[in-house]
């Protein structure tokens, strides 16, 4: 279903190989787009499908490159978009269901793509944020830094995200992470073994653990449906890299969707809830980011949400 979509909307003038048609007339759009999509879903070389296809390693290559920057260029403003203010209603409303969190955003997470030819030497299975340009050996924390994830925070565009937790009002929505994330306003952590002596912190840990297997289950999806990812990048230029990453969210996300299995429905119109965006200045950023990696916020949220899992555990 994905293919036929795909080739219907490239050929309503998005023809993503116009330039390789011209060196190659009798190389069909079907045979391009079989070819790329191939590569990226079982991981193979360029020249794999030499025989089966009638195309060249090199014709091989341009073939991915461009379906990727096609795939990104005609799907990434549904697929890959930001969640307004109803997606983000509609976000709280399922995972408070599904897992108890009150105001959950998602999970945050990281994982590594080997880049071989790298001259020097990187239930709810929607992904809403990808990153890609953090080369080297990065732990979590380092790439959380460079991601521009809390960016808009910073900057004052996102929309409303205010909830009450355990009678106490908090401005922002967070995420669910692993041990070694900071201790943001944003971020709620488990404990480990040795903190989770308490009954009702051995429940939340227990909570939380189960509902970050989520990310966990959606890195392995997208691994294993497209298995390009599981194996060492072979292009030179990052942006090949990150334009191939990219269009394996985009591709796995419809896949999501037409499963039925996606939280949020997209309209093409623009979110009424949304208004005109206001610049702020320098000193209003700053508060924003000391709000962001409050310390003490991430303290009490945590405890917050401790108490509220443990009055609602029968429920």
């Amino acid at each position: 279903m994905e293919f036929l979509r795909e080739d219907d909307d490239f050929s309503e003038g998005e023809d993503f190989l116009i330039e390789a048609a011209q060196l190659t007339l009798d190389i069909i759009r079907q045979q391009k787009c079989t070819s790329a999509i191939r590569q990226l879903a079982y991981g193979t070389s360029s020249d794999s499908f030499d025989e089966y296809l009638q195309m060249s390693e090199r014709m091989g290559r341009e073939c991915i490159y461009k379906f990727c920057k096609c795939v990104i260029r005609l799907y990434a403003k549904k697929y890959l978009r930001k969640p307004n203010s109803h997606d983000i209603q509609q976000i709280y409303t399922f995972h408070e269901e599904v897992y108890g969190f009150l105001s959950m955003l998602g999970s945050l997470d990281c994982t590594h793509w080997e880049w071989d030819n790298c001259p020097t030497a990187w239930r709810d299975l929607w992904i809403y944020h990808a990153f890609f340009g953090a080369s080297g050996s990065n732990n979590d924390i380092n790439v959380l830094h460079q991601s521009p994830i809390y960016n808009d925070l910073i900057e004052g565009k996102v929309p409303g995200q205010q909830f009450i937790c355990n009678d106490t009002t908090y401005k922002y929505g967070y995420y669910l992470v692993d041990g070694i994330y900071p201790q943001w306003a944003t971020l709620v952590k488990s404990f480990t073994s040795r903190q989770t002596e308490d009954e009702k912190r051995l429940y939340f840990q227990n909570r939380q653990e189960g509902a970050r297997k989520d990310i966990e289950q959606a890195f392995g999806v997208l691994k294993h449906k497209w298995h390009m990812i599981q194996h060492p990048a072979n292009a030179w230029k990052p942006s090949r890299i990150r334009n191939a990453l990219y269009a394996c969210v985009i591709l796995h996300n419809m896949i999501i969707e037409d499963n039925g299995r996606a939280i949020c429905e997209f309209y093409e119109e623009d979110d009424p809830n949304l208004l005109e965006h206001v610049e702020i200045n320098d000193e209003e950023k700053q508060a924003n980011r000391r709000l962001l990696r409050n310390e003490d916020t991430h303290a009490n949220l945590k405890a917050d949400l401790i108490e509220h899992l443990w009055k609602n555990r029968f429920y």
